[in-house]
């Protein structure tokens, strides 16, 4: 007797519930979704309607369930004679890739796994963390969000807190010429587009810096692996310092291993020198995310942690007041739903301080020598 096929729920778009808010800003519209429940529908909506190209590329890339959806849009587009190439992470989709690029090339896709755990025998360890959709180079969708169904509210069930942005314009066209091209820097006002490539991702880490400099009233970064270098945590802090309101918006819980006890270890530190934490435990957080002073957003795939500094990445600077607008109340809703870390959370006791610093320092020199020698070995198969 077989066993009755799995019933999943599509996310359906919100349209209902919210309005959508587009700003269309010199030629270039944005709008800016809340999770999977409201990027998939409009994703699966621009492959549905595609008469040319779709790229998509991600680190993740679930079979069942929202990823069946996924799998029918892209083998119909294919069927209709559009050129469909799809990417995927070897690690990210580890356990998927082959049955995923099977599944895909029966139906004439271009499929990539991206390092497969086979290329670690070359030396070859870094990932490709991009989240792309690209449509006919006039429809983009770039944020953090992957392909799976813990990504969007299923039956009640709250998704994963990510975003992601849905770009029109000729902005999507840059992006179409060089998505092979490595590092890169695309600009169309006022939208900014940064690629990394072999050189790793400080770039994308200097535009974080230059936000956190330019600041003058209120910063909000939401990023759900928080470990930064200590140059980072410096401007943290100057910023602090001179009065503008720095808030964090952190993992509560995490997916990854140890990844909180690493940045709790920092919380002491920042707390005294004025940045206000908040710990989102509802669901998972997996956002990376910015908002400046209401007028800036940085959003994409790109973590403030040692490995993103030389994994494939992305970041979208945006600077518009009604899409920061749109990101500030995002902003808002979690962190007032967040709890609140004081300095008396810090306070353990000596064996419950040491073990944490212990574990702490453990996972951040770990993922700091990791990311060295991945940084490494790209540098030399570059030269």
């Amino acid at each position: 007797m077989e066993a009755p096929a799995r019933q999943t729920l599509l996310p359906t778009s919100p349209q209902g519930e919210r309005e959508w808010l587009t700003s269309e800003t010199q030629g270039q519209r944005i709008t800016l979704l809340d999770g999977g429940t409201e990027a998939y529908p409009r994703m699966l909506e621009a492959i549905g309607a595609a008469t040319r190209r779709v790229h998509l590329e991600v680190y993740a890339f679930e079979r069942e369930g929202v990823g069946s959806h996924f799998i029918a849009a892209l083998t119909a587009a294919a069927h209709r004679g559009v050129e469909v190439k799809v990417i995927v992470d070897g690690w990210g989709s580890i356990g998927e890739s082959r049955a995923l690029s099977d599944t895909l090339r029966a139906a004439g896709i271009k499929v990539r796994i991206h390092n497969p755990l086979t290329s670690v025998f070359l030396g070859r360890f870094w990932r490709n963390h991009r989240k792309i959709l690209l449509v006919d180079d006039t429809v983009a969708f770039l944020g953090g969000i992957n392909i799976g169904d813990h990504y969007a509210t299923q039956e009640g069930r709250p998704g994963w807190a990510d975003l992601a942005l849905e770009l029109r314009g000729n902005i999507c066209a840059q992006l179409g010429e060089k998505l092979n091209a490595g590092a890169s820097t695309l600009s169309a006002d006022p939208v900014r587009i940064l690629l990394s490539g072999f050189g790793g991702g400080r770039r994308l880490r200097a535009r974080y810096l230059a936000a956190l400099k330019d600041a003058r009233e209120k910063v909000v970064l939401a990023h759900a692996y928080f470990l930064p270098d200590m140059g980072f945590m410096r401007a943290l802090k100057r910023a602090a310092r001179r009065g503008v309101e720095v808030h964090l918006l952190l993992a509560g819980r995490s997916d990854v291993p140890f990844a909180r006890a690493a940045t709790m270890r920092l919380y002491r530190t920042l707390l005294l020198a004025g940045v206000r934490i908040h710990e989102w435990t509802a669901t998972t957080l997996h956002a990376k995310a910015a908002v400046v002073d209401g007028e800036r957003l940085l959003v994409g795939s790109f973590n403030l942690d040692p490995l993103s500094l030389v994994n494939l990445e992305t970041l979208v600077e945006v600077e518009d007041a009604g899409v920061a607008a749109q990101a500030t109340r995002w902003m808002e809703r979690h962190v007032s739903g967040a709890r609140q870390v004081t300095l008396g959370d810090c306070a353990r006791s000596g064996l419950q301080r040491w073990l944490l610093d212990v574990v702490g320092l453990a996972v951040a020199r770990l993922s700091e020598r990791i990311a060295t020698f991945m940084g490494y070995r790209r540098m030399r198969r570059r030269g």
